[in-house]
């Protein structure tokens, strides 16, 4: 039998997954589509939000996760809005951009100004 440990994991890795696809949904659909309209922004998040209402609500203590919850309330929260589509599109585009940059920063490091790596040559 799986210890309770294991099974908050898994719980938390389904919860992420699920995050993390709801919000790969709405970008792609806010990039890729020619006619955006509101309407059919309000379809897609109904459509998506019922993948992530299947999986319990998990509180996470890592930074860019609570990030991408906060810009996945911040899209669903975007539904009651009577906002332009197009501010919509600009604020969460912008949000997720800025959430991939924060991915990014921690996982390339440029050795670009060091010379440290160089004196071994001489």
């Amino acid at each position: 039998m799986a210890s309770q440990k294991a099974i908050d994991n898994s719980l938390r890795l389904r919860y992420i997954r699920a995050l993390e696809r709801f919000h790969k949904s709405i970008i792609s659909y806010l990039s890729s589509t020619s006619n955006l309209s509101k309407e059919g922004y309000d379809k897609k998040i109904d459509t998506s939000l019922k993948v992530l209402q299947k999986v319990d609500e998990i509180a996470l203590y890592k930074g860019d996760l609570q990030e991408l919850q906060k810009l996945v309330k911040k899209i669903i929260s975007y539904k009651e809005s009577d906002k332009d589509i197009e501010e919509i599109k600009e604020e969460i585009l912008y949000g997720s951009n800025q959430l991939d940059k924060t991915k990014n920063a921690r996982r390339y490091k440029k050795d670009k100004h060091s010379q440290s790596i160089y004196d071994d040559w001489e």
